[in-house]
């Protein structure tokens, strides 16, 4: 039987009363791809909505808090840390990578990915008047820390082959 259902093949929220409590971390990236004008926009800090990256600094971590009001089977988590950080990839590309930490028995995979991917919304909102094109992803899991199944590396590969 599979964890997230009881006896009745019923969706449940897993037991992890069991588990012992460990740091855990995860860091999740997202990518916002934009016309070259719009992100010089964003670096000089002139968007009508205000400071673009500031605005998504605080939407993500605003997000990976309320994440188990969001996603039904996530557990309510008591972050210790949250940071996200904002790379310029190219003339076009913003690269957001979110860290979550915490200490407890369930990890934080779904925090990071929730700022990273609220960051993006942020950014595209902040922008869509000028901008309506932008493209947001791809979006995944970067590395993952603690827990049972211990360390995960994103390697780039996918079910696919991409």
């Amino acid at each position: 039987m599979l964890t997230h259902f009881n006896e009745q093949n019923r969706a449940k929220m897993v037991d992890v009363s069991h588990k012992k409590a460990t740091e855990r971390i995860a860091v999740a990236k997202s990518k916002v791809t934009m016309k070259p004008e719009t992100l010089q926009i964003i670096k000089q800090g002139k968007m009508a909505k205000g400071d673009v990256l500031a605005v998504a600094q605080v939407a993500g971590i605003m997000a990976a808090k309320k994440t188990a009001e969001l996603i039904p089977m996530c557990h309510p988590i008591f972050t210790t840390g949250i940071d996200l950080r904002f790379d310029f990839l190219s003339e076009q590309e913003i690269e957001i990578i979110a860290t979550v930490k915490t200490v407890g028995v369930t990890g934080v995979e779904m925090e990071a990915l929730t700022a990273a991917s609220i960051a993006a919304l942020t950014i595209y909102d902040m922008c869509k008047a000028i901008d309506p094109e932008m493209v947001i992803g791809p979006t995944h899991l970067a590395e993952k820390q603690g827990g049972k199944n211990g360390h995960f590396q994103f390697d780039g590969k996918t079910g696919d082959g991409r």
